[in-house]
């Protein structure tokens, strides 16, 4: 494990909340759920590629709980990501709550970007439905992060359709709960908003890790090969013909000798 990807992991957090959360809080009013979750979206397509080679940018417990469910990471790499992820969150929302209260007239207290449902939530959703929700959401994010990446490191293309998945979240899970599916991005404003908002952090800590685990879970079934397959291909492979049933080479398979003739004989 090397300290550059745990560094990694936390500027990418506080990267995530300081420019996702931040345009939730800053300027949600000028372009509104669509604009919020396009934020998220660009901005962790942006990290994506800055850290995607060096920690694969989890900067997300739930992706991460994810990841090591699917046996790519041990769980000491994993608990040093947590960590890292959390202590970014708090970082990355510190930098934005010193932002916010330069802007006259700008509530930050039981607001500041956090997650809550009831009252809290844009809708009035409750508790159930919010939890509901927010599992939901979680297991599409992370089942698209596990679907399209094969290693820890996340590379190539990779990046883009992870960020349109955490768009598409929010897109929906804004208006029922301001759209968590990270727990990190959770804790850090709710630790500055405080009141309700720390009361509720609880479901915005336990569902979308419940939805990161239902990801893994799935993912085993339909991208995973089963048990011994694999041998049993490599110790099986397919004959390596070409058209007209001839062996690379010019040979026919049922006999011998040099097939002189056809259009491989050349």
């Amino acid at each position: 494990m090397e300290t550059r990807t745990v560094v990694a992991e936390f500027i990418g957090t506080a990267m995530l909340v300081l420019f996702g959360v931040g345009s939730l809080v800053l300027a949600g009013d000028y372009i509104n759920a669509l604009g919020i979750s396009l934020a998220f979206g660009f901005t962790l397509i942006a990290i994506a590629y800055a850290f995607g080679r060096i920690s694969g940018c989890h900067i997300n417990p739930a992706v991460t709980l994810g990841v090591l469910l699917a046996k790519r990471i041990d769980i000491r790499t994993a608990v040093q990501y947590w960590v890292a992820q959390f202590v970014g969150a708090i970082v990355g929302a510190a930098v934005l709550f010193l932002l916010a209260n330069q802007v006259p007239r700008l509530q930050t207290a039981d607001a500041f970007g956090s997650n809550g449902y009831g009252g809290r939530s844009p809708v009035g959703m409750g508790a159930g439905g919010a939890f509901l929700a927010e599992v939901l959401l979680t297991f599409l994010l992370v089942f698209v992060f596990l679907a399209v990446t094969h290693s820890v490191a996340l590379v190539g293309g990779e990046p883009i359709p992870v960020g349109l998945a955490l768009a598409a979240v929010n897109l929906i899970g804004i208006p029922l709960t301001w759209a968590s599916v990270n727990p990190a991005r959770s804790f850090g404003p709710a630790i500055f908003a405080g009141g309700d908002a720390l009361g509720q952090l609880w479901l915005f800590i336990v569902a979308p890790l419940v939805g990161g685990v239902l990801a893994a879970v799935v993912h085993r079934f339909t991208h995973l090969q089963p048990a011994g397959q694999a041998d049993q291909e490599e110790a099986h492979p397919p004959p390596a013909t070409g058209p007209w049933g001839r062996l690379r080479g010019g040979h026919r398979p049922e006999a011998g000798g040099q097939e002189t003739k056809g259009p491989e004989a050349a």
